[in-house]
């Protein structure tokens, strides 16, 4: 969607300035009329190096989103108009981007447009799968409970990616501040050791000159390395954003990786028995439901097996047969959907699986730090301590000269 940048003044004469999303200009002006300011110059916005940045994803937490969707349903509840509702929602919100999004909604709704229309407008903060089960509750009169069972699922499929992250993240910084201390000894410390050695004269021990040699490399070439590092995770995420391909092959190698694979593919079937589960149970049709699902999968070979599924469930097949093929999901799944589909309680079977998976996810994320702590202090410890023996190798040295 467009961006737009703005600049209006408040009914007391001030003059603001900002940047929105929109269809058009003229969307914009509708927007700020809203708002009561006085449009006086709206302009699509200059092109930087932010749009080649990796996206940074939604300008809206899924907290936030949690919250807002609570309060809407609880007021959709009490009888309140969607319109005022909107209105009162967008005038508490703190979050300035939040806030202008939702009089957005509101100014869309009020021109005619269905609540569920009005979100689709804004992707980056309701996704598809938002969007579907608004749509479900407003065609079936049953907002107030769709929004509920939305709360819900939001907050546990936060937990989860909470989960996974965390348990990613978290070996990743030890692991980069691991080979910073690394990098600070070779470059600040071996230096000084180094000088007051060659004042003594003499050869130094093999592993002590093999440290230096290090270290001199190192400071020849660092900005160099820093450089290449910024440039190659630049690349790769261009090529993951803008290549299926490589998006494809580098899913398909993150689900083969030996000790995170395993955390990602249980994360993956918890994902999707959660939110397949969630969209049945609220009234969207299945192969809709499936087509959501697949976008919101996260891995293309995730994906991929799905809308092959959906395909196939269209030609007339089981939802368990296809997937069974695909081998992406486990036996217990597969033969837990097939009773689901036979017995006709297929969203009450997926919330059991995604209730026994996100369990599996926290034993996975337990046994992982369990294994990965003790391997890190030991590459830690036993790489400061190689780099501090191969110092004082030398030392040694003088003071058998010196006796």
């Amino acid at each position: 969607m467009p961006v737009y940048s703005w600049k209006a003044r408040t009914r007391q004469g001030a003059v603001k300035k900002g940047v929105m999303e929109a269809q058009n200009d003229e969307a914009v002006m509708g927007v700020l009329r809203a708002q009561s300011l006085l449009p006086i110059a709206v302009k699509p916005a200059s092109r930087d190096l932010m749009e080649f940045l990796p996206d940074m994803g939604s300008p809206v937490s899924t907290r936030e989103l949690v919250v807002f969707t609570r309060q809407f349903s609880t007021m959709i509840d009490a009888g309140l108009p969607l319109v005022q509702c909107l209105d009162i929602l967008g005038d508490q919100e703190p979050n300035k981007k939040f806030k202008d999004v939702l009089m957005q909604v509101k100014s869309e709704v009020e021109q005619g447009a269905t609540f569920a229309d009005a979100l689709s407008k804004h992707p980056k903060v309701f996704d598809e799968l938002y969007v579907n089960l608004v749509q479900a509750g407003e065609i079936g009169g049953i907002l107030d409970t769709i929004l509920n069972r939305l709360g819900t699922y939001l907050e546990k499929a936060d937990s989860l990616t909470r989960k996974v992250k965390s348990a990613m993240v978290y070996h990743i910084t030890i692991m980069v501040v691991a080979i910073g201390v690394l990098v600070m000894l070779m470059v600040k410390v071996i230096p000084v050791f180094e000088k007051m050695f060659a004042d003594f004269g003499g050869t130094l021990p093999g592993p002590t000159q093999m440290v230096v040699n290090i270290s001199h490399w190192l400071q020849a070439n660092l900005v160099f390395l820093m450089v290449g590092t910024f440039l190659f995770y630049m690349a790769f995420s261009q090529a993951r954003a803008r290549i299926p391909a490589f998006r494809y092959h580098t899913d398909a190698i993150a689900l083969k990786l030996p000790v995170f694979g395993n955390l990602l593919r249980k994360s993956a079937v918890a994902r999707f028995s959660r939110t397949f589960g969630t969209m049945i149970s609220s009234g969207v049709p299945i192969l809709d439901s499936l087509q959501v699902v697949a976008k919101t999968a996260g891995n293309k070979v995730i994906e991929k097996a799905l809308m092959t599924t959906r395909s196939a469930i269209s030609e007339g097949r089981t939802l368990a047969e296809p997937l069974a093929e695909s081998k992406i999901f486990p036996g217990m799944v597969v033969q837990m959907i097939a009773v689901g589909e036979q017995t006709g309680a297929m969203d009450t079977m997926l919330n059991k699986i995604a209730d026994f998976y996100e369990d599996e996810v926290d034993a996975a994320v337990d046994a992982l730090t369990a294994m990965l702590e003790p391997l890190m202090m030991v590459f830690l410890g036993g790489s400061v301590g190689s780099i501090l023996i191969a110092m004082y190798l030398p030392i040694f040295k003088i003071a058998e000269t010196i006796r």
